[in-house]
């Protein structure tokens, strides 16, 4: 009991993780209009503003910066057409090497998203194209790797996935969140590099609160996933990832956790049974073997006379009786 509800406390710990992580992290793209103001506010592409063409007299008209506009417009282009255009070789990713490589994968570009933008300048402000591009294939790893997490809550499957596609799209109110700081005297960089700081949350997750591999559905009975897992369940592999030449390597009968549900002790057993079902010889497997006309007796010094064989085949009536061998004196003389 004690073991259940701590299975289904860690279970949650990983639904509102999850939950916190989409929602925070991986798709805080879609707010880049409130994060243009601040990136306007220090100058951003500002050298593409050119005085008004026809200024009128009282000198109120400011320059044109449509050309500023443009380009700000374009690095949102950009990143969210690299957020979609990535979902099929992320996905592929996710699926070859499993949960936890492609979260480290997106967890590095994560990080190198926000650090970029936390040290560029108005100067280097090209900088934005590759950041944000990062930012949107990082984030999008995270939302698949974390879609999963519906596998384990059974017929609540949907709901918790729907859950996660809200949270995802919740998230650009964080650029909002930066906007308002930012006008409350946080500087951009400051707040980026918290949200680089944040990767520490991310790895923590990913080697506490979520499998090697992935999460199977339905689950297995005593399905475990986590750094400390146990032997039943753990890394779990789906059929296709465990025949030879697919997933990340061959199926390797050594490793306790390649088959969910069976342990050391029950794969020896097992292993012992499958040794001792191909010594004994099935009853109708060939004549040869268990017919009268055998000479050899058997070795072992307290073995009968004749062969022992689990079940006795039927005796055919036209099959003769057993002429007298050059053996049946030992035997005898043995049981003597």
């Amino acid at each position: 009991m004690e073991e259940q509800g701590a299975g289904l406390a860690k279970r949650l710990g990983t639904l509102l993780s999850g939950l916190l992580e989409c929602m925070c992290f991986a798709g805080v793209i879609f707010g880049w209009a409130s994060l243009v103001y601040v990136l306007k506010d220090m100058h951003y592409f500002e050298e593409l503003c050119v005085p008004a063409a026809n200024g009128t007299g009282n000198g109120t008209q400011g320059p044109d910066c449509r050309a500023q506009d443009e380009q700000l417009s374009l690095v949102f282009t950009v990143g969210s057409f690299m957020n979609n255009f990535m979902t099929f070789p992320t996905g592929y990713i996710f699926d070859r090497f499993g949960t936890v490589p492609a979260r480290l994968l997106a967890i590095s570009l994560y990080t190198g998203g926000t650090l970029l933008i936390a040290f560029s300048t108005a100067a280097t402000a090209l900088i934005l194209f590759p950041a944000m591009c990062l930012l949107s294939i990082g984030g999008i790893l995270l939302i698949l790797t974390n879609m999963q997490v519906g596998n384990l809550f059974g017929k609540h499957r949907s709901t918790i996935i729907t859950l996660y596609n809200g949270a995802f799209d919740s998230s650009s109110a964080v650029f909002l969140v930066v906007k308002l700081l930012y006008e409350h005297g946080l500087t951009l960089r400051a707040m980026f590099l918290f949200l680089s700081a944040c990767s520490a949350w991310h790895l923590t997750r990913t080697f506490f609160l979520m499998p090697r591999w992935h999460i199977p559905y339905p689950l297995p009975p005593g399905y475990t996933y986590g750094l400390r897992c146990q032997r039943q369940g753990c890394s779990y592999r789906t059929h296709e990832e465990q025949r030879p030449g697919l997933g990340d390597g061959a199926h390797e009968p050594s490793d306790p956790c390649s088959e969910p549900g069976l342990g050391d002790a029950d794969a020896s057993k097992a292993l012992k049974g499958k040794g001792r079902a191909g010594q004994v010889p099935a009853p109708n497997s060939s004549s040869a073997s268990w017919g009268p006309t055998q000479d050899t007796p058997p070795k072992t010094p307290s073995a009968p006379a004749a062969p022992m064989a689990p079940s006795k085949p039927p005796k055919s009536p036209s099959t003769p009786a057993a002429p007298m061998t050059s053996s049946e004196p030992l035997q005898i003389l043995l049981h003597s």
